[in-house]
């Protein structure tokens, strides 16, 4: 009997630890039809209270599962946020959904239907459901690829970021997109890739699109173009989708060594004011408070003592007090600019001080002891 109670609870625990998926029939006034969505919840959505950007997924009958493990997958070791996965199952609807009229490269009809379904019933249905933030990002797979573009020519977009993956592009959406990009006022990410075996028409319409998009600069707009070596059209998702999140969230991922080496040390100015920044931008885009990684404090603290700048540390053990206030890494900080600015005294009690405190990013009491010790025999207090 406890071997059975202890399995019960073993996959209870591991149910509420795992990313939820639900499969939705819902009720469409635009479509007059129901219409199959999934849905995946962060892991321990339930016992959380945070909101959550939200991805959603066209052609998700097969792009939902490549999106989805890659969001629970990245999130999990906290390269881009944990976020809700809604994908739209098509089938055969495919092409209902995507419909175009030739002439003027618009949806009409049953495309026009589907985009309003998108925009005016499924998405509030979903930040009424859920725990949104308004982060929002859109993901298509060729006539698909396509159709989300549409929603980048609203006034105000219906998305944030747009994963673009050999697309077969409208005769005019070339053309829409160039003429609109330059006047994005929104914070856009943009995502577009084609493999060398791809139809040789979507490659070439999907380069050309790409190296048009290149020549517009506009600092609203984040772009990224690949051209895969060796997926066939159908297999490129999978090698896109990695790359586009990882595109998309760079901001949000750890200090690099990239980033270290290349911006951090490169900084002519305070390195604690380009964290901060970082974090600040994070919560502009994403809607995250996100607590400052120890990781990213530790790449700081690299700099400063590379460059010998011991008046930054003043700044960092201010930052690290307010981001981890129970535990010694803010004096430590502090004893670090005390001690190599000239005042010993002060930096021997402040790291006296930290001796009470939760110990965190292999910074020990007995080291912060040792370093008061030290000062006590150098200066005789």
């Amino acid at each position: 009997m406890k071997r059975i109670l202890l399995l019960l609870t073993t996959c209870f625990v591991m149910s509420n630890s795992m990313a939820q998926t639900i499969y939705k029939e819902m009720a469409s006034e635009k479509l007059g039809e129901t219409r199959q969505i999934k849905i995946q919840l962060p892991r321990n959505y339930d016992t959380s209270d945070k909101n959550y950007p939200v991805i959603y997924v066209f052609d998700a009958d097969y792009l939902f599962e490549p999106v989805a493990g890659n969001v629970d997958y990245y999130s999990y070791w906290e390269d881009i946020p944990e976020a809700i996965v809604i994908g739209v199952n098509q089938y055969d609807l495919r092409e209902n959904d995507v419909y175009f009229n030739p002439l003027t490269s618009l949806p009409v009809e049953t495309g026009a239907e589907f985009f309003e379904f998108v925009s005016m019933e499924l998405v509030p249905f979903v930040n009424k459901t859920f725990r949104t933030e308004k982060f929002k990002v859109a993901v298509g797979h060729g006539k698909t690829a396509n159709f989300i573009n549409y929603f980048l020519l609203k006034e105000v977009p219906l998305f944030h970021s747009y994963i673009v993956l050999s697309p077969d592009l409208a005769p005019e959406m070339p053309n829409f997109l160039t003429e609109v990009f330059p006047k994005l006022e929104q914070k856009t990410f943009y995502y577009l890739a084609t493999t060398n075996n791809d139809s040789k028409g979507i490659q070439a319409k999907t380069e050309a699109l790409a190296n048009s998009l290149k020549a517009i600069e506009n600092n609203n707009v984040l772009k990224t173009f690949d051209t895969f070596d060796g997926p066939s059209h159908y297999s490129m998702p999978a090698h896109a989708i990695p790359k586009a999140l990882e595109s998309i969230f760079l901001v949000f991922q750890p200090i690099s060594k990239k980033e270290y080496k290349e911006t951090i040390l490169k900084l002519d100015t305070n390195p604690v004011d380009y964290l901060t920044e970082k974090y600040q931008m994070i919560e502009d885009l994403f809607g995250i408070e996100k607590t400052i990684l120890i990781n990213d404090f530790k790449a700081i603290e690299a700099a400063i003592k590379k460059h010998e700048k011991w008046e930054f540390f003043e700044d960092l053990g201010k930052l690290a007090r307010k981001e981890y206030p129970d535990t010694l890494l803010g004096n430590y900080y502090l004893g670090r600019f005390y001690e190599e600015t000239g005042s010993p005294k002060k930096a021997m009690k402040t790291y006296q001080s930290a001796y009470v405190l939760a110990e965190i990013g292999g910074i020990t009491k007995d080291q912060v002891l040792e370093l008061s010790e030290q000062i006590k025999a150098d200066f005789g207090y």
